[in-house]
C-alpha cells in the first residue's frame, strides 16, 4: 500500500509560480511512475504531467507545456510539480498519482491540494 500526500497549493496571482510536492510512503517509491492531475469546478479530472520511475521520461498536457515541470527525488520519496506563469485557467484541485499500469491507470491517489490563481 502506498500513501500519497500533496502539499504546496495555495492562492497566487496570475503570472506567479507554485511548487507542489507529493510525499509517498513505502519502500518501492523508485519503482513507480507518477502523475499529476487536476480537476476544476464543474469539469472532469484531467491529466497534467507524468514521469517514469527513473525520471528520464516526462510528458505534459498541451495546456501546461513550457510552463510546468514534473520531477522526482527518489531518495526523498517525493515527486514535484513546478508551475510557472500561472493563469486563472490553472485553478483546480491538483492530485498526484502513483503506480501507472500498462493501460495508463494509476493505482494510488493523494487527497488533492487546492491551487487558486487570481486574475
Amino acid at each position: 500500500q502506498v500513501q500519497l500526500v500533496e502539499s504546496g497549493g495555495g492562492l497566487v496571482q496570475a503570472g506567479g509560480s507554485l511548487r507542489l510536492s507529493c510525499a509517498a510512503s513505502g519502500r518501492t517509491f523508485s519503482s513507480y511512475a507518477f502523475g499529476w492531475f487536476r480537476q476544476a469546478p464543474g469539469k472532469e479530472r484531467e491529466f497534467v504531467a507524468g514521469i517514469n520511475s527513473s525520471g528520464y521520461w516526462t510528458n505534459y498536457a498541451d495546456s501546461v507545456k513550457g510552463r510546468f515541470t514534473i520531477s522526482r527525488a527518489n531518495r526523498k520519496n517525493t515527486a514535484y510539480l513546478q508551475m510557472n506563469s500561472l493563469g486563472p485557467e490553472d485553478t483546480a484541485v491538483y492530485y498526484c498519482a502513483a503506480d501507472r499500469d500498462a493501460a495508463g491507470k494509476y493505482a494510488y491517489w493523494g487527497q488533492g491540494t487546492q491551487v487558486t490563481v487570481s486574475s
